[in-house]
């Protein structure tokens, strides 16, 4: 009998199926230490235990990213280990904050189901769910990603597309427990820039470029225990080169936007996102945002801004997205719908 896993292909895939994924992961300051080298993130709450407090937080929690990250790894064996790629997201909430010594898991509900015209693949949609030592729902979120077939002659299944909310309604996000803004120190936290102080279609151009290095992904993409073959494998792809993890995509626009966004402290969730292009070693990202909505909370003295935020190589246009044909034009990397947190 085989020992090994050579990972689930498209046809495996039943609408209703639950996968739980392997690996339980106890996060430590070492992943938060290991972010910041990763990433120029430099958001207060998750760098100060002292600037937390003053938040109303215990401690400086994980960056929501990281436990992004953590939990999406998770998933990679049992939904993407033989993906083409990583489509989009949907549906994302953040439950609860994530601190050193808590211990993360995860398990999958495959909710849909469409083969592609080539029958050579799929996409197939899961809603995951990452969960603490107490079992207790830390985030959830809906990922599509493109699956090879490993028989071609495998029958198509019946087309199951799950109707999927654009946004999560600002009455459905979860605030952490005790979270008071009142107090925030805007010196410490690096702009004076409040919730007040954005427009709804303002545009901001976060400035600053990254270019991606090998060494840093193949790092990062270990460090999430990521085992998606297209990461790693050199051999796997026609042109021979290993595709930047998308994961560490947003962490980097994330990171890059602190510079005009330096108060959206806490992402509490993903409306959608698309990796619209391929990224490679070499490459040079840039990021920019747009405000697309503004809603106030129950929390005292915190508001939430509806952020677009989008990374393109170097050498895109200033705020350009999609050209007349209405795609993504070739230098977008990543389209980024979230809610954050601010102090008004």
């Amino acid at each position: 009998m085989a020992k090994t896993n050579s990972g689930r292909f498209f046809e495996d895939y039943t609408v209703g199926q639950v996968l739980k994924h392997a690996v339980p992961r106890t996060v430590s300051g070492g992943e938060r230490a290991l972010y910041h080298a990763l990433y120029p993130a430099r958001g207060a709450l998750y760098s100060s235990d002292a600037f937390a407090r003053s938040c109303g937080l215990p401690a400086s929690p994980i960056d929501d990213l990281a436990t992004f990250h953590v939990v999406f790894g998770k998933t990679v064996p049992d939904v993407s280990l033989n993906a083409v790629a990583n489509l989009g997201y949907a549906e994302g909430r953040w439950h609860l904050p994530v601190y050193p010594g808590d211990t993360l898991r995860a398990e999958s509900e495959v909710i849909g189901l469409k083969q592609n015209s080539n029958g050579k693949s799929g996409v197939v949609y899961v809603r995951t769910r990452g969960l603490n030592q107490r079992d207790e729902t830390v985030m959830d979120y809906v990922r599509w990603v493109m699956v090879r077939k490993g028989n071609p002659d495998a029958p198509a299944p019946e087309t199951v597309l799950p109707d999927l909310k654009t946004v999560v309604d600002p009455a459905d996000l979860v605030l952490p427990e005790g979270l008071d803004f009142t107090g925030y120190d805007f010196d410490l936290a690096g702009e004076p820039h409040r919730w007040g102080d954005y427009e709804i279609g303002e545009k901001i151009d976060h400035v600053d470029g990254v270019t991606i290095e090998e060494a840093e992904h193949m790092l990062a993409t270990r460090l999430w225990q990521n085992t998606a073959k297209v990461h790693f494998d050199a051999t796997f792809r026609p042109d021979g080169q290993r595709l930047i993890y998308g994961g560490h995509i947003i962490s980097m626009a994330r990171a890059l936007s602190f510079n005009g966004l330096a108060n959206a402290q806490m992402i509490v969730a993903l409306n959608g996102g698309a990796h619209a292009n391929p990224c490679f070693s070499g490459d040079t990202v840039k990021a920019w945002s747009e405000v697309i909505d503004k809603a106030e909370t129950s929390a005292p003295g915190v508001g939430a801004l509806r952020l677009r935020l989008v990374a393109v190589k170097a050498t895109a246009s200033p705020f350009a997205l999609r050209g007349e044909d209405g795609k993504y034009l070739p230098d977008v990397l990543l389209d980024l719908d979230y809610w954050a947190l601010c102090p008004m």
